[in-house]
């Protein structure tokens, strides 16, 4: 199994309302601030046995609900603390009954956020975001503390990893006054940084999740509708334009993808995808693949830690939840993937608008032709971080 490749914002409401849920590079564990009110401490959840079960992390005195936590394979997790205007950085593990504590070292800036556990399972890494750039810290699987990596121009958000090395690092990058594009950021060259996604010029373009056996593509883009985002995908390296389906475009709700089924080597049409639904009425789970063309809605298990889950290779869907009588649990979803038919082809009569899906109904087609999606880090195409 494998976890979702960008970084969670999971609400727990069940236990301690605003916190995250992050899941290791493997699927393996999970890492989460439990507890009530002010007395929250670090929570490391045991994914790949039979039955998942929790082990409270606690120290000395209680975190701060703004403590970020990311859980690496070995089964320590790394907890980062701002301090007085900087963050530091520690690995906590179970020793019998009490919680040890390494230490890593600090980063002094005011916005620190940690990404996505790095494909290799062992290190991590964090965005500090300034006034005029970004770094990049490795702050844990260095050879020491934190170690400044890359210095990348403009203000940076997002996180996506590329290749499996941890060495291609996609960022949401606004620089120079201009909208938001997606970027790669070399790590291995101190930086260097490529041009990824643009599907218009003028258009706001964010890299949502990636898959890495597939090639599949979440993006959020306003460039078929100016002003309002919608969700896209596209295939890395594909000279195919980025498509916008009709059916993940919703007027009275919000969809947030969380995690990509592994395992469908060269098929992306093939993967399901699980999307966070938030309406009116609550939130629940969404789940799509390329080749149906439509939404499947689920229920979601009561206490579920919102937009927080994995898919395993075999395509069964696992969503964490903790309430007052399962502190611990993991609710599997089986059949989910296969209950989307792929869509047969649709006939040349039915124009496909440019960034769209094929569409039956008339009208204006959207005014936007999108810039196929190419496989910048490869193409040499780099500019000035």
């Amino acid at each position: 199994m494998t976890a979702c490749a960008i970084e969670t914002a999971a609400q727990d409401g069940a236990a301690a309302g605003g916190t995250r849920f992050a899941v290791a590079a493997d699927g393996s564990y999970a890492a989460r601030l439990a507890g009530r009110g002010e007395a929250l401490f670090p929570e490391r959840w045991t994914l790949d046995g039979p039955e998942p079960y929790a082990v409270p992390l606690p120290l000395g005195q209680p975190e701060d609900p703004d403590a970020q936590l990311l859980p690496l394979v070995d089964g320590r997790v790394l907890i980062a603390r701002r301090v007085a205007g900087r963050h530091t950085f520690s690995l906590l593990y179970p020793t019998g009954p009490a919680t040890g504590e390494l230490p890593l070292g600090e980063v002094e800036a005011e916005s620190v956020r940690l990404l996505p556990p790095a494909p290799d399972g062992t290190g991590a890494y964090a965005l500090a975001v300034g006034a005029r750039s970004t770094a990049v810290w490795r702050v844990a699987g260095g050879s020491g503390g934190p170690e400044h990596v890359a210095e990348v121009r403009g203000r940076c958000s997002g996180g996506v990893w590329l290749d499996r090395q941890g060495r291609l690092l996609a960022l949401d990058r606004e620089a120079d006054g201009g909208p938001v594009k997606t970027v790669a950021v070399d790590l291995a060259r101190r930086g260097e940084v490529t041009p990824l996604l643009q599907i218009a010029q003028d258009s706001r373009d964010r890299l949502l999740l990636a898959d890495l056996d597939s090639g599949l593509l979440l993006i959020g883009s306003d460039a078929p509708s100016p002003g309002r985002e919608r969700l896209g995908w596209g295939v890395l390296g594909s000279a195919r334009p980025v498509r916008f389906p009709e059916c993940l475009r919703s007027a009275d709700g919000a969809l947030t993808p969380f995690a990509v089924q592994p395992g469908q080597v060269l098929t992306p049409e093939t993967c399901a995808v699980a999307f966070r639904v938030d309406a009116a009425a609550g939130s629940w789970v969404g789940v799509w693949r390329p080749a149906a063309r439509r939404l499947l809605h689920l229920p979601a298990p009561d206490g579920w830690l919102a937009g927080a889950g994995l898919w395993t290779r075999d395509g069964v869907l696992l969503l964490p939840y903790a309430h007052a009588s399962a502190p611990c649990g993991l609710a599997r979803v089986e059949g989910a993937a296969e209950a989307l038919v792929p869509v047969a082809d649709t006939p040349p009569a039915q124009a496909e608008p440019a960034g769209g899906e094929p569409s039956g109904r008339s009208g204006t087609p959207v005014v936007c032709r999108p810039v196929p999606l190419q496989q910048a880090p490869l193409s040499g195409r780099a500019e000035p971080g």
